[in-house]
């Protein structure tokens, strides 16, 4: 899309008939898709899909993360305009990108909602997309893993996070965003090997076999070894990441659910996600933004980022893959 082009347009979010390339419509104007980019639920043509799962009815704090997407999306619109910033290529003009909207759901069924989601991403994958999703809360992420793992079997998972989520669950029924990767090993859709969470600081005794380099670590490390890290430990294997925004300080992330202090800072995690290029990404999500108790957008804003790093993450796997490497 030119810039004439796009300057006779409104509500791209619509309008747009290229998928690629940047969007110059007034950031405080028109309807907020992710990064402007079209709805579309026709994903022929599609590199990579970006959907909303806005449930937050496995919480154990504070609530709200439901409203999630809608604040990301807004968010995301500060950066339509230019291409990411410090990526050796342009995600938004190199692939097919489509807002494929929120999930819907029955609220007050929520035992049925991760198979929900696991049929939502389902829908996008089997479309030949990828998918980058937005919470929501933590819970989401099974269903997603779920997805991911039936096309491209288990997945080394990169977990950025205040918490585990590795406590012991059994029940089939019940839904809880603390327990969604006890139960992925248990499934054995995770390898927790070859998995790692960053940015750990809260006590679970149980780590189910994964590689912790908690926020202490990293503040002593500093951000370029953690991703050094990350590589040898996950190396080419099929992975999935997913970004819990209470990964980050409260100072950083203030709008989440479960804060807590000695949080990586918006500037380490920029760096890891950054240094991460290389891994073989399928899929990825940023969760657990709860605007009622964000300040100014601060902690949409930093999902925002986070979703795109995570989208120029997926871009640079699939040119690797573009070169036979």
């Amino acid at each position: 899309m030119s810039l004439e082009d796009a300057k006779r347009q409104i509500d791209h979010a619509f309008t747009r008939e290229d998928l690629k390339g940047p969007s110059f419509e007034n950031v405080f104007a028109g309807a907020p898709s992710f990064l402007r980019r079209k709805y579309l639920k026709d994903l022929a043509g599609v590199d990579v899909a970006v959907t909303g799962l806005p449930f937050d009815q496995a919480v154990t704090n504070r609530p709200g993360t439901r409203l999630g997407p809608r604040a990301i999306r807004e968010a995301s619109l500060l950066q339509t305009m230019d291409k990411p910033y410090g990526w050796d290529f342009d995600v938004l003009s190199e692939f097919a990108i489509a807002d494929y909207g929120d999930m819907a759901f029955d609220y007050a069924m929520p035992s049925e909602v991760p198979a929900r989601i696991e049929a939502h991403v389902t829908g996008i994958l089997t479309q030949g997309a990828g998918c980058v999703a937005l919470g929501g809360d933590h819970s989401v992420t099974l269903g997603a893993l779920r997805a991911h793992a039936k096309v491209h079997g288990p997945l080394s998972v990169i977990q950025f996070d205040a918490h585990t989520d590795t406590w012991a669950d059994d029940d089939p029924k019940r839904v809880d965003h603390g327990t969604f990767l006890y139960t992925a090993v248990k499934e054995g859709i995770v390898v927790p090997e070859r998995s790692v969470q960053i940015g750990i600081r809260t006590d679970n005794p149980d780590t189910m076999g994964f590689n912790i380099i908690d926020a202490r670590e990293v503040h002593e490390i500093g951000a370029e070894a953690v991703a050094q890290r990350v590589h040898e430990i996950v190396g080419r294997a099929s992975c999935y990441l997913t970004f819990d925004i209470d990964c980050l300080d409260p100072a950083y992330a203030p709008g989440t659910g479960t804060p807590v202090w000695g949080g990586l800072t918006s500037h380490q995690a920029a760096v890891i996600l950054r240094r991460l290029a290389g891994i073989d990404l399928k899929g990825g999500d940023v969760v657990e933004v709860s605007p009622p108790f964000d300040s100014a957008a601060i902690t949409a804003v930093a999902a925002a980022h986070v979703a795109t790093e995570i989208l120029c993450l997926w871009g640079a796997a699939r040119r690797v893959d573009r070169a036979g490497g």
